[in-house]
């Protein structure tokens, strides 16, 4: 690594090696980014749905006790956490398919991501509010209109709109899979039958949401294993 200067002698600064800026953007960062997400998010939403009674109408008589909001307040703040390795999933993937990248679904893919992560962060704004307000006695979970709306909205935001972006976004990264050979075919198509799912049967199942932080976690240990056996294949 050298430093360059231009005619008036002004440092350019570090030059990175090819070697170098391929490590920097290896799937290793990705597959890593990916399995922190899938992690805190599906821990997080299991800390939920253990929490809060699956049937919507039973919320608005719920009394969650001091454990139960606790539980809540460690599920909502693991869910930022999981926001910032999921954009770092997205920067390193878009950097790794570069060039080969079809603008179209390019588009696609990172628009439907942000918007995941934007209604993901806020379902847990409002229900944090709500728990909150519930500690400090603003709010109390005796009122009933209020506890039930706030739950309703955070509830549709995650499982109505969030889901069904993360199948949209689960479609394009197999589609950009199988146009880069990112990943084999089965595992695309295996991101194509579960997409197709969270699209049309998420507020049907109960824990069907789990399928996209699971789909992540599949194919980041997937590009995992890869790398790990290409890098054993280059040495001699």
């Amino acid at each position: 690594m050298s430093d360059k200067s231009d005619g008036d002698g002004l440092a350019e600064g570090p030059v990175l090696s090819a070697d170098t800026r391929r490590a920097l953007t290896a799937p290793r960062s990705a597959a890593v980014a990916g399995i922190i997400f899938a992690v805190l998010l599906g821990t997080s939403l299991v800390l939920i749905r253990l929490t809060v009674p699956a049937d919507l109408d039973d919320v608005a008589s719920w009394q969650p006790t001091r454990a139960d909001r606790q539980r809540l307040l460690v599920a909502l703040h693991l869910v930022p956490f999981a926001g910032i390795a999921f954009l770092w999933f997205l920067g390193v993937v878009r950097d790794r398919v570069g060039d080969a990248e079809d603008r179209f679904i390019a588009t696609v893919f990172l628009g439907s991501g942000l918007l995941v992560i934007a209604m993901l962060f806020v379902a847990t704004a409002v229900a944090g509010s709500l728990v909150v307000s519930d500690i400090s006695g603003g709010t109390s979970s005796s009122d009933s209109d209020v506890w039930a709306m706030g739950t309703q909205l955070s509830s549709s935001i995650l499982t109505v709109f969030a889901m069904r972006m993360a199948g949209v976004f689960m479609i394009s990264t197999a589609t950009i899979s199988l146009r880069t050979a990112v990943m084999p075919r089965w595992l695309a198509g295996l991101g194509y039958l579960l997409a197709a799912f969270l699209l049309f049967g998420v507020g049907l199942v109960k824990w069907a949401e789990l399928l996209f932080p699971a789909w992540v976690l599949f194919v980041s240990i997937y590009l995992l294993i890869a790398v790990h056996r290409a890098d054993e294949a280059a040495v001699p």
